[in-house]
């Protein structure tokens, strides 16, 4: 057997390592909105946009087809546990009085945090929303034979025609893409 050589004792407290600064440090919504609309936005109590503007996303196309967000107040001082205006379509707002508790789940989930504790209903018209209609593509060019046959090997009809749509899109793109 061998016997190991005594090690020193470690006479100092084990300190804890330094905490290093945050890189990206946690930003606002609102410093991250865009300056258009802002103002506006702020005036009828909204503290971003984005909650009339993806009403749909956050509550539902169910939801968003019979009502529609007016603003939000927060109590004074705060960003949290704050009232929001709903406009619900007419006839639909004991529907909406049972489902309140889900939307409020939901817009909360939006934000990240509790910002609404409660809803108020008032009956108006709610408009549709508005369809986001896409031009056709500028111009369609073939897919490259060399792509055409190593793609005609693949048995799932499906996967092929994702893969097709895929090469199509790269013969008919003209760099980088633009994102916003």
């Amino acid at each position: 057997m061998k016997e190991r050589p005594p090690t020193a004792k470690k006479t100092s407290r084990a300190t804890p390592p330094a905490e290093r600064p945050r890189v990206g440090a946690p930003r606002a919504i609102a410093d991250l909105m865009p300056e258009i609309g802002r103002t506006a936005f702020r005036k009828f109590g909204f503290v971003q946009s984005s909650i009339v503007t993806r009403w749909n996303d956050i509550v539902g196309a169910d939801y968003a087809a019979i009502t529609a967000p007016e603003s939000i107040r927060f109590p004074v001082g705060q960003k949290s546990g704050g009232t929001l205006q709903l406009t619900v379509m007419s006839g639909h707002a004991p529907m909406i009085q049972h489902a309140l508790p889900d939307i409020i789940e939901r817009v909360n989930r939006f934000f990240g945090y509790a910002a609404v504790a409660k809803v108020a209903m008032k009956q108006g018209m709610v408009g549709p929303a508005p369809v986001e209609r896409r031009p056709p593509p500028r111009n369609l060019k073939p897919i490259p034979v060399e792509l055409g046959d190593s793609l005609r090997d693949i048995g799932d009809p499906e996967l092929r025609k994702v893969l097709e749509s895929l090469a199509q899109g790269l013969a008919n793109s003209n760099g980088l893409p633009k994102i916003g």
